[in-house]
């Protein structure tokens, strides 16, 4: 026997009635979605590395250490890809937009739900292929826009059942322009230097590559130094605070609490003035379940006009980790009746009056094959339907069906028409 093959670690199969949670998650976000104008986008999974190197940026942690790059296979003048598995959406959505000339006549919002990929340690919550709904909001300046944006994260979270202060909170930061940013980076690495024997190997490997992300460590032993370290706040300028005041000021008029995190920088290189990300303390070290901010100058670095820009990307595998945590996550979906037929003769009667029950919207599983009545109804009960359709030789013979309840006590049992079907159908349904 050969030896059987197993999925690569850290990417996972998604079964029933696992996946019926996805479906249904997606159902949800989707519904929240288009009440808010947004439209789907789906872009390759294989995108050119470069696209990544040069949107996300070349020191993050993202394309230094987890990045899925290669090289195809050479064509026939000898010139190969160096092509890269997507791990986020946003630069792929840009690079779209850009090479589609999609933003030419007026702004878009967009969303996408996909599977990524990050070369990194699974752990729960955290896994090599991972999924993401996402939204960007193309095309719009003003804190109206950004505003906007936080507000609808925030309403996916509540009709999704999470409490805002019990299960997750939002923490917002002002990242300023590039000027501003500069300015903090002079006097954040000179901090860093007079701290430099502090700094662990990350740190030090950042001092100067990327100091902003220094401050956004985990490492208990650096966390004065980082809480005493120049704020970026205090350096943005009439512009940017205004911006910032003004996505604080509808988010205040809306009852969206948050708090201000001047540590929060996000782990991506185009975020420029508002950033945002919303936590939770119910999965460890998995904390952050949807993040994101603005990012004016990323369409123009991908080759396209200046083009304002804001977005955000959630976690599925993490949110439904999330909702299961804190009592949210849907049950299992369960037919609503099940169909028991004791002899084969009867079948092709059974299997026209099944697809009148489904027409009229009720979902009912037919036992596979032939077998006792005793089996049938073991079968019937562990599926979690609601009724039981019991099509006897004498129940056919009468033209009827006996209907018996597998969830009441009483164990209930009618009978029906077959010539009725559209009659007693919705009584299935909706029990």
């Amino acid at each position: 026997m050969s030896e059987a093959l197993k999925a690569v670690k850290g990417m996972n199969d998604i079964l029933p009635p696992e996946s019926a949670r996805w479906e249904w998650l997606e159902a949800r976000m989707r519904s929240v979605l288009q009440r808010y104008g947004y439209q789907n986008v789906r872009t390759p999974i294989v995108e050119p590395t470069a696209l990544f190197v040069r949107g996300i940026g070349e020191v993050t942690d993202i394309v230094e250490k987890e990045m899925y790059a290669f090289e195809d296979r050479a064509d026939k003048h000898g010139q190969a890809e160096h092509l890269a598995l997507r791990p986020e959406m946003t630069a792929g959505v840009v690079r779209a937009m850009v090479e589609h000339a999609f933003l030419r006549d007026s702004g878009r919002r967009l969303y996408y739900f996909g599977p990524m990929f990050r070369r990194e340690r699974p752990q729960k919550g955290r896994y090599r292929q991972f999924h993401q709904m996402g939204i960007e909001a193309l095309g719009f300046h003003g804190p109206d826009v950004d505003a906007e944006v936080i507000l609808l994260g925030a309403r996916l979270l509540k009709e999704l059942g999470l409490v805002d202060g019990e299960h997750v909170h939002l923490e917002l930061n002002c990242l300023g322009e590039l000027g501003e940013r500069r300015a903090h980076r002079e006097a954040l690495i000179a901090h860093l230097e007079a701290h430099k024997e502090l700094l662990d190997e990350d740190g030090q490997r950042r001092l100067y590559t990327n100091p902003l992300r220094v401050l956004d460590t985990k490492n208990p032993a650096l966390q004065d130094m980082a809480n005493a370290a120049p704020k970026l706040l205090d350096f943005l300028g009439e512009a940017s605070l205004a911006h910032f005041n003004g996505v604080r000021a509808i988010l205040d008029a809306a009852g969206v609490r948050y708090t201000i995190n001047p540590r929060l920088v996000r782990g991506l290189d185009y975020y420029n003035l508002t950033v945002f990300e919303w936590i939770t303390d119910k999965l460890g070290a998995q904390g952050t379940v949807c993040g994101g901010g603005r990012y004016d100058g990323l369409i123009e670095q991908l080759g396209g006009k200046s083009t304002p820009a804001v977005g955000f990307g959630m976690g599925l595998e993490r949110m439904l980790l999330l909702l299961e945590e804190v009592g949210a996550a849907p049950p299992a979906p369960v037919p609503d009746a099940y169909a028991i037929v004791p002899t084969v003769e009867g079948l092709p009667r059974v299997m026209v009056v099944l697809e009148a029950l489904r027409e009229a919207g009720v979902s009912v599983v037919l036992h596979p094959g032939q077998s006792s009545m005793k089996s049938q109804f073991k079968r019937a009960d562990a599926s979690g339907a609601r009724h039981a359709l019991i099509f006897g030789s004498d129940e056919l013979a009468a033209g009827q069906v006996a209907i018996k309840s597998l969830r009441d006590a009483t164990g209930a049992q009618r009978l029906e028409s077959l010539d009725a079907v559209t009659d007693w159908a919705p009584l299935l349904r909706n029990a």
